[in-house]
């Protein structure tokens, strides 16, 4: 078939891969569009954001509007003369006349298996809930929350070694190997897309730092994924007990499940760093304190004034 006359809107690392596809395909990304530049980084210095690095080393235009809703954002747009707009994790909601200039319409790359997990964090949500699977769906664009057609769905196992990070680069793929042959599907008439069930709709709501608190009255199995799921973004942490130190905000980075050790919830049970939780317990297998590199459990021990049998966080401690 001809190359289809395309814009990309996208931010993230997780879109690059779909919009590297598309160029590789043959087809011509006339404009792209991202989130504009931001602060990032511990020096605070504004950059942009991969795709808009990712277009600008191809020569592709890149437009960083803050709205969609505008008039003249919307005949900018419509000026482009765009046979689809392909959208991966972009960050602005785009408004009816947006989704109607490009002849075919706009379509989206959305990191689940919809209509479960629309929304804005689905990756984390899907191994935070305990899923056995995610993945990817290509959707026609309308104006609900993830709410379009479906132009095609391939699903991959979410496994107990699955994190957030492996995740996201695993979709990120997929989604690249599956918009191209969508994509043409839908421009040949050969796809055609299909409502999404009214069943089993659910919500990944948008990750805050808050979401990171470990909470040692919870199941040891929902610990352990919660720290799967939320590193590196928001990251997960507990405030020790540590005498004088009472409050520093410890790091989670990685953990195990210790399905043979049991205690009072919030509780250090060996000196590998294992705390109790409402059943059984997790072992913190990676931790880092402010300021610090990231050790070891027994490592983070051997510098800090927790024994065994006494609570790990500060929170317990007043309680």
């Amino acid at each position: 078939m001809s190359p289809l006359r395309l814009v990309f809107m996208g931010t993230p690392d997780f879109a690059v891969p779909s919009l590297a596809a598309l160029i590789d395909a043959g087809h011509r990304v006339v404009c792209v569009y991202s989130q504009p530049p931001r602060p990032a980084g511990r020096g605070q210095q504004v950059q942009k954001s991969p795709v808009h690095r990712f277009a600008e080393e191809h020569g592709i235009p890149v437009r960083t509007p803050r709205s969609l809703r505008n008039a003249e954002a919307q005949a900018e747009f419509a000026g482009l003369d765009a046979d689809a707009a392909v959208v991966a994790a972009y960050g602005l909601i785009l408004p009816q006349p947006v989704l109607d200039a490009p002849r075919l319409g706009c379509v989206n790359v959305h990191g689940s298996l919809l209509p479960r997990w629309r929304g804005a964090a689905p990756i984390q949500r899907s191994i935070l809930a305990g899923d056995a699977e995610t993945g990817i769906t290509i959707m026609q664009m309308d104006v609900g929350l993830d709410t379009g057609a479906m132009l095609s769905r391939e699903a991959v196992a979410i496994t107990p070694a699955t994190t957030a990070s492996s995740l996201h680069d695993e979709l990120a793929a997929l989604g690249a190997r599956m918009i191209v042959p969508a994509l043409e599907g839908l421009a040949s008439g050969t796809l055609t897309a299909v409502p999404q069930p009214e069943e089993g709709v659910t919500y990944a709501a948008k990750l805050t730092r808050e979401d990171g608190r470990l909470d040692w009255s919870r199941p040891a199995a929902y610990v352990e994924r919660q720290v799967r799921a939320l590193t590196p973004w928001p990251g997960c942490w507990f405030d020790a007990a540590n005498g004088a130190a009472n409050g520093e905000r410890i790091k989670v980075l990685a953990a195990e499940p210790a399905p043979d050790m049991a205690g009072a919830a919030g509780t250090l049970l060996d000196d590998r760093l294992t705390v109790a939780c409402a059943d059984w317990a997790v072992r913190l297998t990676r931790v880092q304190r402010p300021g610090k590199a990231p050790v070891d459990g027994a490592a983070f021990l051997r510098g800090f004034a927790l024994a065994v049998g006494q609570p790990v966080s500060a929170e317990a401690v007043a309680d």
